[in-house]
Formats: C-alpha cells, sequence, structure tokens
C-alpha cells in the first residue's frame, strides 16, 4: 500500500504512484461539484440472529438505516424521530459523515429503498415504499425480477441525466451478506475477504446462508447481473448498479464509499458491461474507505481479485482518518476494529482531508457531536430497541 500526500493510501495492486496523485488531483478540483447520494435499502437478510452488528437485534435494524439518514442531515437535534441502535461497541459511522459533510459543505440526497417506512424528511423516490426490503437471501429469490430491473433503470436514468460527478454511500444492514453472496455467485472465493460491522466477521455462518442461498437460486449458466441480484442481492445494489453505469455513460467521475458493497457493485457493473468498455468505463471510478477497513490487506486483496478478473486497474482509497487521540470509548473502539466503516464515512472523510481538514479537527468534531447525542438521547440505552 502506497502513500499518498495527506496520508491518503492507495490500496490495489494495479495502480501506480503518478497516476494516483493525478486522479487525487482530479477529486481534489471536483469536490465542490460532486452530488452526494445515500442509499439506504432494507433486507431481511439482516433478520438473521448474529449476522450484522448495525443494531444489537433485528428489531433495531430495521431501523438503523433511517437514523442513519436522519443524522447525517441533521446531525445532532433534540426533534430526532429515530434513535440510533444501541451497539456493544463503537458508534454510527454516520457521525463521522455528518461532520466530513459539514466541514466540505455536501448536501446528501438520501434514496430509500425497501425499509417498510416513509421518511419524514427529503428524499429521492425511486420506488412505492410499500414495496419493502428484499427477502432472506437464504429463499435464493431475494427480489423479483422487475423489481430489480425498474431500480436499474431508474438509477441508469438518474446517472445518465447527470452533468457532475457523484458519490455513493449506503446504509444497509446485512449487506456484506449479500455483497459476499453476489460475488461468489460469479465465481469468486472471497469468505475470507469480507469484513463485516463485527469485530470478528461471522464467516461460517455468512458460509452456511449463502450456500443455501445459490443452492435455491440454482442459477443457469447464462445468469447477468440483475438474475444475481435478483437472486440473493438486496435493492441497494440494483438501484446502485444502474446509477454507476448511468454516471459512467455520462462520463462523470464516481466515488463509491464503502467497503465490500461497493465492491459488489463494480463487480455487478462489469460483468452487464462489454468487454471492450471496460477500462474507460474504470478509468474515473474510485473506492474510497476507511483505514481501519483496509487494515488487513483483505479489501485489498478483494479489489485485486475484481480486476484481475476483468482484467481493469481500480483505484482504492484509504482514508487516514484515526481515533487514537480520543477519549471516547465509542471512537477508540474503531481502533480496535469495532463498525469500521458505513454511510460514506471513507470518502466523506477523504474528501475533508482533500479541502484541508485535519486530524485533529475532524476528531474534535466527533467528540463534541458525541457529547451532544448523548445529552439528547439521540443514541439508544435501551438493548432491546
Amino acid at each position: 500500500m502506497k502513500k499518498s500526500y495527506l496520508g491518503i493510501k492507495l490500496f490495489g495492486s494495479k495502480i501506480n504512484q503518478k497516476l494516483f496523485s493525478e486522479r487525487l488531483e482530479i477529486l481534489k478540483k471536483e469536490i465542490d461539484n460532486f452530488i452526494f447520494y445515500l442509499v439506504i435499502a432494507g433486507t431481511e437478510t439482516s433478520q438473521i440472529k448474529g449476522i450484522s452488528a448495525a443494531g444489537i437485534n433485528p428489531k433495531a435494524r430495521s431501523k438503523t438505516a433511517l437514523a442513519d439518514a436522519e443524522f447525517l442531515l441533521f446531525g445532532t437535534s433534540i426533534d430526532h424521530k429515530y434513535k440510533l441502535p444501541f451497539l456493544n461497541a463503537g458508534v454510527t459511522p454516520a457521525l463521522i459523515s455528518y461532520v466530513c459533510s459539514k466541514l466540505i459543505c455536501a448536501s446528501p440526497i438520501v434514496v430509500p429503498i425497501g425499509i417498510n417506512e416513509k421518511p419524514y424528511f427529503n428524499h429521492l423516490v425511486v420506488e412505492n415504499s410499500l414495496e419493502g426490503p428484499s427477502k432472506c437471501l437464504t429463499t435464493g429469490n431475494s427480489m423479483n425480477k422487475n423489481r430489480v430491473l425498474s431500480l436499474y433503470k431508474k438509477g441508469l436514468e438518474i446517472g445518465k441525466s447527470t452533468n457532475q460527478p457523484i458519490f455513493i454511500s449506503e446504509s444497509v444492514p446485512g449487506g456484506t451478506t449479500t455483497a459476499q453472496a453476489v460475488m461468489e455467485a460469479f465465481g469468486l472465493n472471497v469468505n475470507n475477504l469480507i469484513g463485516s460491522s463485527l469485530i470478528k466477521a461471522p464467516k461460517a455462518l455468512k458460509t452456511k446462508v449463502i450456500k443455501a442461498g445459490l443452492l435455491n437460486a440454482n442459477l443457469n449458466y447464462n445468469f447477468n447481473s440483475l438474475d444475481v441480484i435478483s437472486s440473493v442481492g438486496d435493492p441497494f445494489q440494483a438501484f446502485s448498479m444502474g446509477l454507476l453505469i448511468g454516471a459512467r455513460l455520462a462520463n462523470q467521475s464516481v466515488v463509491l464509499s464503502g467497503g465490500s458493497q461497493m465492491m459488489a457493485v463494480i463487480l455487478l457493473a462489469l460483468e452487464f458491461i462489454e468487454d471492450k468498455e471496460k477500462q474507460g468505463f474504470i478509468d474515473f471510478v474510485f473506492v474510497a474507505t476507511t483505514g481501519w477497513l483496509v487494515k488487513d490487506n483483505s479489501l485489498s486483496n478483494l479489489l485485486d481479485l475484481i480486476t484481475e478478473k476483468h482484467k481493469v486497474n481500480l483505484l482504492g482509497l484509504a482514508s487516514p482518518l484515526n481515533f487514537e487521540s480520543s477519549k471516547y470509548k465509542e471512537l477508540s473502539d474503531y481502533e480496535k476494529g469495532y463498525v469500521k466503516e458505513g454511510v460514506g464515512a471513507g470518502g466523506m472523510s477523504i474528501f475533508a482531508f482533500l479541502k484541508g481538514f485535519s486530524n485533529e479537527e475532524i476528531v474534535s468534531m466527533c467528540q463534541i457531536n458525541l457529547e451532544r447525542m448523548k445529552k439528547l438521547g439521540q443514541i439508544s440505552l435501551d438493548e432491546n430497541c
């Protein structure tokens, strides 16, 4: 892993330092023009006990994405509707994303898909809010193919019509499991490369769940990306694949801020487009994540697997943000391997560093907002909520 200025790190083995620096300069110049999307989505896969730490129990996980979106938009507020879920360790990465979005003057657009409740705040409507979460991937029939196609086309339409670069982030409890299922459907051996919001990924559980899903899916030899999403994917993947492809057709840069879930979207897109278009497509696509998620090189190895499969050079960026100096357990827990990423925290913090803000400034603002969250009761203290 090579370093660039400001401590931002490159991961992936196919990009040289010169190209890395050139692309960072492009991003730096474009920051103020980006359209920021937060896609919040639901999958019943998240209801499997032990599959996710994005909420301590199934009931909490059903509200996590809404609480993350509300916090990203409004931050600490006495008028909050959703309590951020109780966690055994750490705190929602929406805290990092909110702080950094304010520093860079971002105005995120929330896209809710299949979350069982119409948000009270402004949001982009891409389907009827009554559609509900995708089914558990163990069924091998996560979503109706028509729904997948509709979400893909909506994302494609929005992407193609844009005249600005776009930033895609997510809050999808259970999403790392559907991401792994998608990759395994395409023949990638990624069981040891996929992270989790838990400090130790529940690999055996995920393997069991995914094996059941792929067995029940019974994908034929001519399946495509839409078939895979329909079988074992989630609504976030369908919409975001379309948004990514559409934006690149409009010759816009795309930052996918996250970890394995963003890798799955890139894989789905690369599997869907023509071979001759792939390198041109990927040239201005960036995966941006937190430094905590790349500590063990698994995400870098995952990126290499995808680039080798499709013979492309994909750029991975890791944020230098750290909480080593923080006196708060919720933040120092990130240094121990809890939570790691989500709600665009990696990409948002990279943009803040590119705009000239220091680690100390970001940490200080995170601590101030964490104190406010506690005072206002914005984090649930009840393990059953």
